[in-house]
C-alpha cells in the first residue's frame, strides 16, 4: 500500500500543473486554468530537462521516472540508463528497429500511444474525444496555400469538401495520445508528400484526456505543427499538438522549425511552402520514416482523406505502438 501511495506521489510531481479536476469544474476554474503561463512555465521546463547530469544521480533518477511510468528499456537503443546526459534524451530515446515492425495495411500509428478517438469527419467539425468536437477550419486555418483553394473559397463550399481532393471519399480522422512514458518519437503514418507546414503558436494547455473533455477546441487553442500534403486516395495530414511541458515540437527534415519561442504570437501562424524548397513534390515521407519528436508526450492528430470502404481497426482507449495497423481499404 506504501509503495502504490510513493507512485502516485512520483506521478504526481513528473505531472507538473496537472490540472486538479476536470469535468465537474466551474467556468471560472476554466478561465483560471486557461491563464496559467503554461508557454513560459513549459520553456523552463524545457531547460531544467536539458541540465547536464552528473554521472551518479542519473540511475536513481532515471530508474524513479522507468519504474513511475512504465518505461519498457529493453526496447530502447541504449538500455543503459547512465549514458543518458539528461531526462530530455531519456525522454527522446530512439528504440531498437526490430521491436516496432511495420504493418502492411495503409494507415499505421504515427506513435506508441492511446487512441482517444476516431472516425468519420462529419458536418466539418472532429471529435477531440467523445461529445466535444472542434472545428475542422479552426484546427487548419485558410487553405491558401493550395492551388485553386480560394476560388472554392468564394464559392462558400463546405471546409470539409474543400480539403478534399477526389470523388467517391470522405474524410476520417484519429487521435492519438502519448503519455510522459511512451516513446517520444513519431514517424510517417503512410506513404505520402507532405507539400506544406503551418506552424500555430498557441497555449500549452494538457492534453491529458481529462482535459479533453473540459475544453472544448483544445486542439486549437494549443500549439501546434500541422503538415498536410498527398496520398495516394487524396489529402493527407499529421498534427503534432503541444501541450505542457511539451512546448518543444521538432521536425528531422525542418531545421527552421522553432516552437514555443518568446518571439511567436498567439492567433498567428507560420507557414512554410515545402514545394518552393523541394520542388513541386514536396517531401516524400516512406510509411515508418523518422519524421519528429516531443519533449515527454502530447498529441497526433490524422485527419485524411479515403475511399468510403476506409475501415478503422481500433477501440476506443486502446494502447497502440508506432507501426500498428490504424485501418485499411
Amino acid at each position: 500500500m506504501q509503495l502504490k501511495r510513493w507512485r502516485r506521489d512520483v506521478l504526481t510531481t513528473f505531472r507538473i500543473l496537472r490540472p486538479l479536476a476536470y469535468a465537474g469544474l466551474q467556468p471560472t476554474s476554466k478561465a483560471v486554468y486557461s491563464r496559467v503561463p503554461t508557454r513560459l512555465l513549459s520553456r523552463l521546463w524545457g531547460l531544467l530537462n536539458q541540465l547536464y547530469l552528473p554521472l551518479w544521480l542519473r540511475k536513481p533518477l532515471f530508474t524513479i521516472f522507468v519504474w513511475a511510468f512504465s518505461v519498457n528499456m529493453q526496447e530502447a537503443e541504449v538500455e543503459d540508463l547512465k549514458q543518458y546526459n539528461n531526462l530530455s534524451e531519456l525522454f527522446r530515446r530512439p528504440l531498437k528497429s526490430s521491436v516496432r515492425p511495420i504493418s502492411c495495411h495503409s494507415v499505421v500509428s504515427a506513435a506508441d500511444g492511446r487512441i482517444l478517438h476516431f472516425g468519420k469527419v462529419k458536418n466539418c467539425q472532429v471529435e477531440q474525444v467523445k461529445g466535444i468536437t472542434y472545428s475542422l477550419k479552426n484546427f487548419f486555418g485558410p487553405l491558401n496555400w493550395r492551388n485553386g483553394s480560394s476560388t472554392r473559397a468564394l464559392t462558400c463550399e463546405p471546409f470539409e469538401n474543400q480539403l478534399q481532393m477526389r470523388e467517391g471519399t470522405r474524410l476520417y480522422h484519429c487521435v492519438i495520445y502519448l503519455a510522459p512514458g511512451d516513446y517520444h518519437r513519431f514517424h510517417s503514418p503512410t506513404n505520402w508528400t507532405i507539400l506544406h507546414r503551418r506552424h500555430f503558436p498557441g497555449s500549452l494547455m494538457s492534453v491529458n484526456p481529462g482535459v479533453a473533455h473540459w475544453i472544448t477546441e483544445l486542439f486549437c487553442h494549443n500549439e501546434r505543427v500541422v503538415l498536410c500534403g498527398e496520398w495516394q486516395h487524396g489529402f493527407f495530414s499529421l498534427t503534432a499538438v503541444g501541450a505542457t511541458n511539451v512546448g518543444s515540437i521538432k521536425l528531422y527534415h525542418d531545421k527552421a522549425l522553432q516552437t514555443n519561442c518568446a518571439c511567436h504570437v498567439k492567433g498567428r501562424y507560420n507557414d512554410r511552402q515545402y514545394t518552393d524548397q523541394f520542388g513541386s513534390s514536396g517531401i516524400w515521407m516512406a510509411k515508418g520514416a523518422n519524421l519528429g519528436e516531443f519533449n515527454l508526450g502530447s498529441t497526433i492528430v490524422l485527419i485524411f482523406e479515403a475511399p468510403k470502404n476506409f475501415t478503422f481497426r481500433l477501440t476506443a482507449g486502446q494502447k497502440i505502438r508506432f507501426g500498428e495497423s490504424i485501418g485499411n481499404i
